[in-house]
């Protein structure tokens, strides 16, 4: 048991240290940028947002970036959603209300009426750093880079909250350690593409997930990479049943547009599960065998890992000193999700 125990052991800091390390690597790496300011439309859809939108279009339209519009789409929503937001009174805002239709609808609509050659999306509930349009437009340095994606950060105090800002610190580390110059998705709250890529694919696609099935589609015309300085600041589930009823959506959606075989996102996936199962069962056998030397190095390595990346992309330190407990949160919470899936997967309920 304790050759076994201390090899699952390594494997955990191999797997952790491995994206650490690349992490490392990335900041003294220069990635590639352009000077070009085209016109920007930034697309906000929205449904029973109520007064959160204010804050939504106030950060859009505090765009430090020459040229762009802002594009308000009000989804049928059955509050003071489209009151709140033309009551916003700007040159460069453009508030609609359409029948309700889901998201997607309602960032088509928006493409319908954009002007711009880049297309931004956020969305209501958030709230873009002042630089983020600018970072965005700043990564389509070639021809053939046709969407951007930016770091998704997590508002509020409670542990949920500050978890889910912990779990998107840790997506930020993974997309510029490994994602750089060919990112995975490009998130809904902070998304930017050329408006001509996204006519050629026929919009964004109407998904549960769009923003990753946008994604997807927009990759097999070109190429999608990662603005790390572009940042968004975005409210998320504040109890554990909205938050399950989230990923659940989101990773059902996944696993409909999950491709490449074995040895490609379905192989990572499952790769991914084997160690959120050595993330949960090493630390807590580990305490049940007396190996105190051993807990403290991994929480010690654990929150070394995460003390970088929060010194760079931002955060508080205590941060990094819960992230131990965090992390194993996170490997209960998403192996339960997949086996979930896994079992809707194999019974055809998808």
């Amino acid at each position: 048991m304790h050759t076994l125990l201390l090899t699952a052991l390594v494997i955990v800091f191999l797997w952790d240290g491995y994206f650490f390390i690349n992490y490392i690597i990335s900041l003294f790496r220069n990635y590639v940028t352009t000077d070009r300011t085209p016109r920007v439309s930034i697309i906000i859809p929205a449904y029973n947002e109520g007064e959160r939108c204010r804050r939504a279009i106030e950060a859009a339209l505090a765009q430090d970036y020459p040229d762009f519009e802002v594009i308000f789409v009000d989804d049928g929503s059955e509050d003071n959603t489209y009151d709140v937001a033309s009551s916003i009174r700007d040159p460069r805002l453009k508030v609609f209300r359409i029948a309700h239709g889901g998201k997607s609808k309602a960032l088509n609509f928006g493409l319908s009426k954009a002007r711009g050659e880049i297309i931004v999306t956020t969305d209501a509930d958030s709230a873009l750093e002042k630089s983020a349009v600018k970072e965005l437009v700043r990564r389509f340095y070639s021809e053939d880079v046709l969407g951007v994606g930016g770091q998704v950060r997590v508002l509020g105090n409670s542990f949920l909250e500050r978890a889910q800002d912990v779990e998107h610190l840790r997506i930020a580390t993974f997309r510029r350690a490994k994602e750089l110059e060919d990112l995975s998705v490009a998130p809904g709250p902070i998304s930017a593409f050329r408006k001509g890529a996204l006519e050629r694919i026929g919009g964004f696609v109407e998904d549960p997930v769009e923003d990753y099935a946008t994604t997807k589609a927009i990759k097999k015309l070109g190429r999608v990479v990662y603005a790390p300085k572009a940042r968004v600041w975005t409210e998320m589930p504040k109890d554990i049943r909205t938050l399950w009823r989230q990923r659940k959506r989101w990773f059902l959606g996944d696993l409909r547009n999950l491709g490449g075989g074995l040895t490609k996102e379905w192989g990572f996936l499952l790769l991914g599960d084997f160690i959120a199962i050595l993330d949960i069962v090493v630390p807590v056998l580990l305490l049940v065998f007396g190996y105190w030397w051993a807990f403290g190095l991994w929480w010690a390595f654990e929150t070394l890992t995460m003390l970088i990346p929060v010194l760079v992309e931002g955060g508080g330190i205590t941060t990094s000193l819960i992230f131990p407990a965090v992390l194993w949160f996170w490997a209960v919470f998403y192996l339960i999700l997949h086996l979930y899936g896994y079992s809707k997967w194999v019974l055809g309920k998808l």
